[in-house]
């Protein structure tokens, strides 16, 4: 087998191995989307399966997106569960900087993500949000305290960091890489996927829909799910991003 190997000294304790128990759970889904393959990891790296890309096409995205549906659909057992087994800290962001990951459960979603992920990445993002944005961002969580948007949906097996960088397409099927999984709403991805652009998006959500009708409104609430990612652009990349954190938080509000 060709091999790839992800390498950093000086890697956080235990960013290899998270990495590696979240491609294992989310490939472990019978009719699922398929992730990279695991050789071997230790404490500065991973190696994988190599991965040939190939053009994306529209029948490809639509089998993926039935495929990501069913990921989806997999077992978890609450809002914020890590990987089966996984009982260390997670993980999220690139390689170079990657950021802490809350993995504290919670029963209702609107918690787990008020909680575990906007105040957390807002505070860090907060010295280049303005006051304006920062009150915007502690509405949306108080909101999601509240339960406006939580829905009768259990939580849903994510790859939790879905961007079109994430999403390999070979001559077989899409693959998926650099996971964050953990258990989360399924709009969450989707949400991810949109916002940066991916090929065939709406191929991607037609064949997704085929197998799981997504909650009505679920476009209304795009912002919501990408209030978080933002930020960690902000806090990664600096105050470029400000405006479209801005703008998320905006539409969250509206929603």
């Amino acid at each position: 087998m060709t091999e790839f190997v992800k390498h950093r000294v000086g890697a956080p304790a235990g960013f290899f191995a998270w990495e590696a128990a979240g491609l294992q759970w989310l490939s472990g889904v019978d009719g699922g989307v398929p992730c990279a393959q695991v050789v071997s990891c230790d404490a500065t790296s991973l190696t994988l399966g190599r991965l040939n890309s190939v053009g994306a096409s529209p029948e490809a995205a639509h089998v993926f997106g039935s495929r990501l549906a069913v990921t989806h659909d997999a077992s978890a057992p609450a809002f914020g569960a890590g990987p089966e087994g996984w009982d260390g800290p997670g993980f999220f962001g690139p390689l170079s900087q990657p950021l802490p990951m809350s993995l504290r459960r919670h029963r209702r979603w609107g918690d787990f993500y008020a909680e575990e992920r906007l105040i957390p990445m807002a505070t860090l993002a907060a010295p280049q949000l303005d006051g304006a944005t920062r009150a915007m961002i502690e509405a949306v969580a108080e909101r999601c305290r509240a339960g406006d948007f939580d829905d009768d949906d259990r939580p849903a097996r994510l790859h939790g960091d879905l961007w079109s960088g994430n999403v390999m397409w070979t001559s077989e099927a899409v693959v998926l890489i650099d996971p964050a999984a953990h258990a989360g709403h399924r709009e969450a991805d989707l949400a991810m996927l949109a916002l940066f652009g991916c090929p065939h998006f709406d191929s991607i959500l037609a064949g997704y829909q085929d197998v799981r009708r997504l909650q009505p409104g679920w476009r209304h609430r795009v912002g919501l799910h990408q209030l978080f990612p933002l930020l960690a652009h902000v806090v990664l990349f600096g105050g470029g991003y400000s405006g479209q954190t801005h703008a998320a938080a905006r539409s969250a509000l509206a929603a």
